[in-house]
């Protein structure tokens, strides 16, 4: 970790090794269960990786195109089309990228002047911050409340100043499960449309949702020329590893995020593109199966937190679920997850590092749920006997 290395910049003091590492260093020593970071312990789609091996065997190795292989760049651009009707070419308003967490550093690199504000829902995926902090951009947050993380419309308004440049949203969110209704995102696009701002969106749960529907926003009237629209593979196919994302604009914008981009990792994957473009060249075949299989691990979690006595916020999408343990008689949410694998052999996240102000989640703990039935139903009983 680095606390107060000489070395690191200012702006970047205090970004230290990320809890997700920490976790799950701390669940491979002690033999538990990690709940605690977003990945499946199980494979993707057999037949994308085939296709992936494939193109390892026919020597499709080196350097892809910049802007990504073009067959995958136009089965993105089928799959905005069949699944929400918006219209991108493949040739100037798609671009592949090493996953989102790239997508979005490359988009606010390119994007964020000194001192420009983004406005971010709070609590938010870590790297957010540590993205717009590289950018020395502004991190403004929108407070998200539990149990059902709704947001105060007059509130959000109030924040929007004359450096505010850029929304970030992320729906389905993470770390809440939250799936943005249509009357929220309406305000949010008319926000943006009023207040000249720019939306990136981070959608890389979109086909992991149990309840409501996910809308991307650059569906909503003036949101299309003004939204980076953001993926990735990961959790749709289960593929985590590959670390294929993408990112949807127009050309302009697209543009500006190529010119960052390039200089991080230029070109990833190329063998792994040849798989993803598969995978969405199938239309419903692949993306439909993760949500079905997830749903069930999802309700056996929530039933088993509810009867262990821990609260539980409401998730409607993602690998996760939120619970509050303010009624508990310790109930920092840092000590309760570092205990949490010596008492019960699991592993789960303290809610705190979501947040720029830590204490706002101090009593809160996120919990995935994207493992194998097996894999969970030994959770579940290890959480059924803890006492608590």
């Amino acid at each position: 970790m680095s606390f107060g290395n000489p070395f690191l910049v200012s702006r970047m003091q205090g970004f230290d090794t990320t809890i997700f590492a920490t976790m799950s260093e701390l669940a491979a020593k002690r033999g538990a269960i990690n709940l605690g970071q977003g990945f499946p312990d199980f494979d993707g789609p057999e037949p994308i990786r085939d296709v992936a091996v494939a193109a390892i065997r026919e020597g499709r190795n080196q350097y892809p195109p910049a802007r990504g292989i073009l067959r995958l760049r136009k089965a993105i651009s089928y799959h905005q089309e069949l699944f929400y009707g918006l219209k991108y070419d493949p040739e100037s308003e798609v671009l592949v990228t090493a996953g989102a967490t790239e997508a979005i550093a490359a988009s606010l690199l390119a994007l964020i002047e000194p001192g420009d504000e983004v406005l971010v829902f709070e609590p938010f995926y870590d790297s957010y911050q540590a993205a717009i902090t590289m950018a020395q951009g502004v991190v403004v947050p929108v407070p998200l409340d539990q149990p059902s993380w709704s947001f105060d419309a007059d509130h959000l308004k109030s924040l929007v100043t004359d450096r505010t440049k850029a929304v970030l949203i992320n729906t389905p969110h993470n770390p809440t499960g939250k799936v943005f209704t249509e009357h929220e995102l309406g305000i949010l696009a008319d926000l943006c449309v009023r207040n000249n701002l720019i939306a990136i969106t981070d959608e890389v749960y979109e086909h992991l949702v149990f309840e409501g529907a996910h809308i991307p926003l650059a569906t909503f009237p003036g949101m299309r020329d003004r939204t980076i629209t953001i993926s990735s593979a990961a959790k749709t196919f289960s593929l985590t590893g590959w670390k294929i994302g993408w990112i949807c604009a127009t050309q302009q914008l697209l543009d500006a995020v190529l010119t960052t981009k390039q200089f991080l990792t230029y070109v990833n994957g190329g063998p792994f593109q040849e798989g993803i473009a598969f995978g969405l060249e199938n239309g419903t075949t692949f993306t439909s199966q993760i949500s079905q299989t997830l749903k069930p691990q999802r309700d056996v979690l929530i039933e088993t937190l509810r009867k262990t006595g821990l609260a539980v916020c409401d998730t409607a999408g993602t690998y996760f679920v939120v619970t509050d343990i303010s009624a508990l008689e310790s109930y920092d949410a840092t000590l309760f997850c570092m205990e949490l694998p010596n008492k019960a052999g699991v592993v789960a996240i303290p809610m705190e590092v979501f947040y720029k102000d830590r204490g706002r989640g101090r009593t809160l703990v996120r919990w995935a749920f994207c493992k194998s039935p097996a894999t969970m139903a030994t959770a579940v009983e290890r959480l059924l006997a803890l006492e608590i």
